[in-house]
């Protein structure tokens, strides 16, 4: 069974992923591997290519995970409703609870 990752849109801060840096969490942002501007279902597949849980705010990717497109995994949060410390407590739980093959096209909602 393999730890899950985690791959964070551009629309999350950048602060989500420190945090979980230092908490021992494997985690990359699309500033981290430069592809800022892509569109949607290209972060969706480069995810599951990378075998990381996709984590936005972003609805569309709640929409392309209904119409049947494969995935690793998504971490949802509706925006305005979830801070920083929300995110990194619900990920840190999500590391240690799940595996990467148990969140495979699970879509999970991050609240406070």
């Amino acid at each position: 069974m393999s730890e899950v990752r985690f791959y964070l849109d551009e629309q999350l801060p950048v602060t989500i992923a420190d945090q979980l840096r230092l908490r021992g969490v494997d985690v990359l942002t699309v500033r981290d591997v430069g592809h800022l501007g892509d569109d949607d279902p290209t972060h969706l597949t480069r995810a599951l290519s990378m075998g990381r849980v996709l984590c936005t705010q972003d609805q569309d990717f709640l929409r392309l995970a209904a119409s049947g497109v494969e995935h690793a995994g998504i971490a949802f949060a509706i925006q305005g409703q979830t801070g920083i410390g929300d995110w990194v407590r619900a990920l840190v739980k999500l590391h240690a609870e799940r595996t990467a093959e148990t969140m495979a096209d699970v879509v999970v909602f991050i609240r406070r």
